[in-house]
């Protein structure tokens, strides 16, 4: 049951809580600006739903599991995975982010470097932990040729 909950959305749920608290309870008088604030947000925010989008895509293209405790069947280097080695926690990130924004939480901004170090140690390095032991040399050159992040 555990391992259910200790999931990367329920996560970035309890970071949105937090800033969503932050910017309702204790604005503190503090704002980012106008109307450019809520169209990056905006922008943010769709770009993380596409880049989540996309990566599960190809895992359902390539039938291997999206579940972050367990090792997949198939190292995934094509679509969204060419970019980036970990699109749905960068799209996660930038949800999190555009969020912040709309809501015009500013002192929720630190959640988001917060939030992915978080995710980094909790999920990224288990999972590549796995990966490396299961692909080897597979995962080895495609850690040379495509970032953890962008």
């Amino acid at each position: 049951m555990l391992k259910w909950i200790d999931m990367p959305p329920v996560w970035l749920a309890g970071f949105l809580v937090l800033a969503w608290a932050q910017a309702t309870w204790a604005p503190m008088g503090l704002s980012l600006g106008g109307g450019w604030v809520d169209f990056a947000g905006g922008v943010l925010v769709g770009g993380g739903v596409l880049l989540i989008a996309l990566a599960a895509m190809e895992f359902r293209k390539h039938k291997t599991t999206i579940v972050p405790h367990e090792t997949p069947e198939r190292l995934i280097q094509s679509g969204i995975f060419k970019r980036s080695r970990n699109p749905i926690y960068l799209g996660d990130a930038l949800i999190l982010a555009g969020l912040i924004l709309r809501w015009d939480a500013v002192l929720a901004l630190p959640l988001v470097p917060v939030f992915v170090w978080v995710i980094e140690r909790r999920f990224v390095v288990p999972e590549e932990n796995r990966m490396r032991r299961t692909f080897r040399a597979d995962f080895a050159r495609y850690c040379e040729k495509t970032r953890r992040w962008l």
